[in-house]
């Protein structure tokens, strides 16, 4: 163990860890043990969300854990299936209550749902009174654009904390990063190591991998650091936020293990030109409420 992630400052001054655990299709029996895993090898961030059906086992990790709740950054997420003012302020004590927790320390929006945007808008403005009453301690989004962004932001009062996006070397969106930098957003980065490209359903010999790309392998063998750990660190040279997923303790632990070493600019530079401009996940412009059954 290299000891805990360092701190990222977002726009309202609360700090929330560069590295935590991601638990997007970890199932509810495995994640207990991955959470608390991942607390004792330095994780102090933990991403869950409604929709990934485990809050209540995140909970229960973090319960047994034995860490005080105020050293522990906890996100989740409202579903689209419960946009709207009224509706997202009961997800939020649903949430709550799965998690067990008296307080939550960032609530974001899981999709733009632009078919459906004043619900989105709505469920945001939800989220605003949720800070203001001191439920939450950020709001932000998860997988807008530039253009969701600045409809969103021109119809409510809290710039988000916060927008949790796909991103990692084969699609790095450096447009969206700057956009967010721009806005004082931090980006935070899911399927940080690619994984979207091994699980998004393409046929094994069409997917290309980042952790088999040899700019990074190369990388690898001269840290003597495994592909992912190199990802990883791109990431936070990067100072984004990145929320690997994994319920294996070696790889969970192998995964926080990156701030002993750094990247150059010159490698930075080299990771940055895998990216494709091509997305393994869905396309936030197409997801609305329908979209997943």
């Amino acid at each position: 163990m290299t000891g805990p992630a360092p701190l990222l400052t977002l726009n309202n001054g609360v700090r929330m860890p560069a590295l935590g655990l991601g638990v997007y299709q970890s199932p509810p029996d495995e994640t207990i043990p991955a959470v608390t895993t991942a607390i004792e090898n330095g994780y102090r961030l933990i991403d869950t969300a409604a929709a990934y059906g485990n809050e209540k086992e995140v909970g229960e990790g973090i319960a047994r854990s034995g860490i005080a709740r105020e050293d522990i950054f906890v996100i989740t997420k409202v579903w689209m299936s419960d946009y709207g003012y009224d509706a997202t302020l009961r997800a939020f004590d649903t949430s709550l209550t799965k998690l067990g927790l008296d307080h939550l320390d960032l609530y974001l929006l899981h999709w733009p749902a632009p078919s459906a945007f004043d619900t989105t808008v709505a469920s945001y403005k939800a989220a605003e009174k949720l800070l203001a009453d001191g439920r939450v301690r950020a709001i932000g989004v998860c997988n807008h654009t530039p253009a969701h962004l600045t409809d969103l932001m021109a119809r409510t009062d809290v710039v988000p904390a916060v927008n949790q996006v796909e991103l990692h070397p084969f699609f790095s969106q450096p447009e969206l990063r700057a956009f967010d930098v721009r806005q004082g957003i931090q980006t935070q980065s899911w399927s940080p190591i690619g994984g979207v490209n091994r699980y998004g359903g393409e046929s094994p010999d069409k997917v290309r991998d980042p952790l088999q790309e040899p700019t990074i392998t190369g990388l690898a063998e001269k840290y003597g650091k495994t592909p992912a750990q190199i990802i990883l660190r791109w990431h936070i040279e990067h100072d984004l936020c990145a929320i690997p997923k994994s319920v294996k303790p070696h790889r969970i632990a192998e995964n926080i293990a990156i701030f002993d070493f750094s990247l150059t600019p010159h490698e930075v530079a080299a990771i940055d030109a895998l990216d494709t401009g091509a997305r393994g996940g869905p396309d936030p412009d197409q997801v609305g409420p329908d979209t997943f059954s």
